[in-house]
């Protein structure tokens, strides 16, 4: 069965409070994207990868890829206004005759997926059609009331999300041809609200999403180790 992936990597890098978008930003001597392309090539080099990027940051791109003489094959989409249309149009350069194949959507900010949440992510979505990889909460979690008051949660009942989100094929493509609504987070939101339900695998607690300075220092550290 044939897998891919697709790598979302549209951000401005605001929160960083810099002019280079934060998914150049090096990390150990390299830029972010490139170590998560990385992830997934080294898991399985067979793994079709789909890169959407703004156009306005393509050639940038490109010129780093020859600065790091970085050759991981790779299909270039462009980015949309919202995480939702940048999705879609990377969904569009797969084959529609791969409709039996694996679709992962996966975070470009994301360099530190461990094999085996790629890997059963993949398997899980064989089994299930759709699957996320989620978190235990560790935090104790209060919810904000319109009066301003707030009261305490079981934080049993919560997970945090991550991504690679996996799919197959067609339910993915199916999805994604409803009209976009603010209620889409994440592609998982999509899915279910094309009537499919989502199961969860565990995810990697070093699986961070980075998009502050602070994230940054943990990615260096995490290299390290």
């Amino acid at each position: 069965m044939k897998k891919y992936v697709i790598i979302v990597a549209g951000g401005k890098g605001l929160r960083m409070g810099g002019e280079v978008p934060k998914q150049f930003l090096p990390i150990g001597g390299k830029p972010v994207l490139m170590r998560t392309v990385e992830a997934f090539y080294q898991t399985d080099a067979e793994t079709g990868i789909v890169l959407v990027l703004p156009q306005e940051q393509q050639s940038y791109w490109k010129n780093l890829c020859c600065q790091y003489d970085f050759r991981i094959p790779y299909i270039l989409a462009d980015g949309g206004c919202t995480r939702f249309h940048s999705a879609r149009n990377g969904l569009q350069v797969i084959p529609d005759e791969d409709s039996d194949s694996l679709i992962a959507v996966h975070d470009g900010v994301r360099p530190f997926v461990s094999p085996r949440v790629i890997q059963e992510c993949f398997e899980a979505a064989t089994r299930w059609g759709a699957v996320v990889p989620v978190l235990d909460m560790v935090d104790s979690v209060r919810q904000l009331s319109e009066d301003g008051s707030s009261m305490a949660v079981d934080r049993s009942c919560l997970k945090l999300v991550q991504t690679p989100q996996t799919f197959r094929a067609d339910i993915l493509k199916n999805a994604y041809r409803q009209e976009f609504t603010e209620r889409f987070t994440d592609d998982a939101s999509v899915v279910e609200a094309s009537g499919v339900s989502v199961a969860l695998v565990s995810g990697n607690r070093e699986n961070i999403k980075i998009t502050t300075p602070f994230d940054l220092k943990i990615a260096e550290a995490l290299l390290k180790e």
